[in-house]
């Protein structure tokens, strides 16, 4: 089976580097699968999960926005923030959760909606993953 080099990197750091049978994640325009031989493609993603296909299964992964750059052997992820499943402290995704839900519902002049809305998304999307 043709396998894909997947490697994620954040400001902080990478975050993973390995080879994977396809990649699907939400870029801005829609749903991306990558397949190993497909054409060169650089795109805006969105907050969600990056699910990555071996045989023996699927890992997710957790972003906030960032790029993904295709080339057919290689996929490069460059996010403003990633995690593992592994690494969500599910607790204070919860806590985030709350949070931004509370400022969306407020009635108060001086809450940045959009700010709360993309607080909202990422923690559901990391109790998503690290459920």
């Amino acid at each position: 089976m043709r396998t894909l080099t997947v490697s994620v990197v954040t400001p902080d750091g990478p975050v993973l580097e390995d080879n994977f049978e396809m990649v699907s994640c939400k870029a801005e325009t829609g749903e991306l699968g990558i397949l190993p031989g497909h054409i060169p493609l650089v795109a805006p993603l969105s907050i969600g999960a990056v699910r990555l296909k071996r045989d023996n299964g699927i890992e997710r992964l957790s972003i906030n926005g960032g790029f993904m750059e295709v080339r057919p052997d290689k996929v490069t992820i460059l996010a403003q923030s990633a995690e593992l499943p592994a690494d969500i402290d599910i607790e204070r995704a919860k806590e985030a959760k709350s949070r931004a839900e509370g400022r969306l519902q407020s009635k108060q002049d001086n809450v940045d909606f959009q700010r709360a809305e993309l607080a909202l998304k990422r923690a559901l999307n990391r109790l998503d993953v690290g459920q």
